[in-house]
């Protein structure tokens, strides 16, 4: 049978000591260019036990990077030390409830354990377990610096699955109210609702059973029309790309070292920081949209609708349009096609004949050569229309909108072209990312 990467947890999840709402707190990655976000969160836990403590915000990055991570590690010491988490063995499936402008949405994942021997982030990868979109190697300083201290590990990594017959999680999802239930919390900051279930080994012996079945080359390599020599892709990253890059190489570091210490092959194997905590979804899960991930320049010095005509001639046509109406006209549109906002008015761009597949490949090469040359100060990569609008249309500010990629194209295009250009997708709106609630061991006892 073909290997599948992936094995039931050993899981710690909050105990009953721990106030269950203040507990769970959204991907760290998130709310970078709002501050406000994380002064409410911050606000609402006040002094009470909650992953807050346990995670570093990506919008503090590089504000006293040491003392937060020292912090984190010693609250992680301390919570293992106050007894707050208890240990469950097995798989947890997820019930993730949302409400916003598209409406209400259910999705169901399923936590679980894999290999980081089965995955590898580097471009042309043909692991069983890939990235997909380019890894930045400079963002992975602090959080590997978070990590490798850390006796815990809480995840935010998104993997997919791309099983249209909802073979492996559909069946779970069916009977979750035959398992026992191990938490129901509504999640802060307008994130919805939450339930986890105990996954008994029947139902999980069937979930390994159906990701054989994807595993398996020839089925892989006719669902995809693509040649039976292709290696198969059975989970892509679909959030926490860096996350999982980082837990990589941390196990690369602590394997080389342990190998050089001399300790046994089999026993540098059995190490548990070789295993990364994850939730699996099904890409087909109704529930599960595919976001555009925009961009924002701060301290802009080019007028980047001048760059853009200078930059792409006639192959770009630039059209005012009223800023409310950006994002829609965007969103509707089948041409190769961004919006951009700026104090001095909006405008949608669209490029004929276009040597990138899609418009975010166009975007972020032009992106990358322009700001090359000074052409602002930071760039953020920001969930959300609205966002988008609010700060492109500040003084100095520049903003651009990008259409959804198609999800079922996923995989196909990961398989034969590599990885996306990074922040092509945003899986959901930012409330709609996974919030922290399980933790794993990830330092020997």
């Amino acid at each position: 049978m073909p290997t599948i990467a992936i094995r039931q947890p050993n899981l710690l999840i909050p105990g009953t000591s721990v106030h269950l709402p203040l507990w769970p707190v959204v991907a760290c990655d998130q709310y970078t260019s709002q501050p406000r976000y994380w002064q409410q969160t911050e606000a609402h836990v006040g002094d009470q036990p909650s992953t807050l403590r346990l995670i570093l915000p990506e919008i503090y990055l590089g504000a006293g990077d040491e003392q937060r991570i020292a912090a984190i590690h010693q609250a992680m010491h301390d919570v293992l030390r106050q007894g707050l988490l208890q240990e469950h063995r097995g798989c947890v499936l997820v019930e993730r409830t949302t409400d916003g402008p598209h409406g209400p949405r259910t999705r169901y994942g399923v936590v679980a354990e894999v290999d980081l021997e089965a995955y590898d982030y580097r471009r042309g990868s043909t692991s069983l377990i890939r990235a997909t979109e380019g890894t930045i190697l400079e963002r992975l300083p602090p959080r590997v610096r978070v990590r490798q201290e850390a006796p815990l590990e809480l995840p935010h990594i998104h993997l997919l699955i791309d099983d249209p017959a909802h073979a492996a999680i559909g069946p779970l999802a069916a009977q979750r109210q035959q398992f026992r239930p191990l938490y129901d919390i509504a999640l802060m900051q307008g994130g919805g609702r939450v339930r986890g279930w105990a996954v008994t080994e029947q139902a999980e012996a069937g979930l390994w059973q159906a990701l054989q079945v994807l595993a398996d080359p020839q089925p892989f390599a006719e669902q995809h029309h693509l040649s039976p020599q292709t290696p198969v892709l059975l989970f892509a990253v679909g959030d926490g790309n860096h996350s999982l890059a980082t837990a990589k190489s941390v196990w690369e570091t602590t394997r080389q070292g342990l190998l050089d210490q001399g300790v046994a092959l089999q026993a540098v194997l059995d190490h548990p920081a070789r295993w990364a905590l994850v939730e699996v979804m099904n890409l087909h899960d109704p529930g599960l949209s595919f976001e555009p991930i925009h961009r924002v320049l701060f301290g802009v010095q080019e007028d980047p609708l001048a760059a853009l005509q200078r930059d792409f001639g006639s192959a770009v046509t630039l059209s005012p349009l009223n800023a409310g109406e950006l994002a829609q006209a965007v969103a509707q549109h089948r041409g190769h096609v961004v919006g951009l906002v700026t104090a001095q008015g909006s405008w949608i761009a669209e490029f004929a004949k276009p040597q990138q597949h899609l418009p975010v490949a166009t975007l972020q090469t032009w992106l990358d050569r322009w700001l090359a040359g000074g052409a602002a100060e930071h760039i953020d990569y920001v969930h959300g229309a609205e966002v988008t609008l609010e700060l492109g249309q500040q003084p100095g500010h520049a903003g651009f909108l990008l259409p959804a990629m198609p999800k079922d194209e996923l995989f196909s295009t990961v398989a034969l072209d590599g990885a996306l250009p990074r922040k092509t997708f945003s899986m959901g709106e930012p409330w709609e990312k996974r919030y922290y609630l399980e933790c794993r061991r990830i330092l020997p006892d």
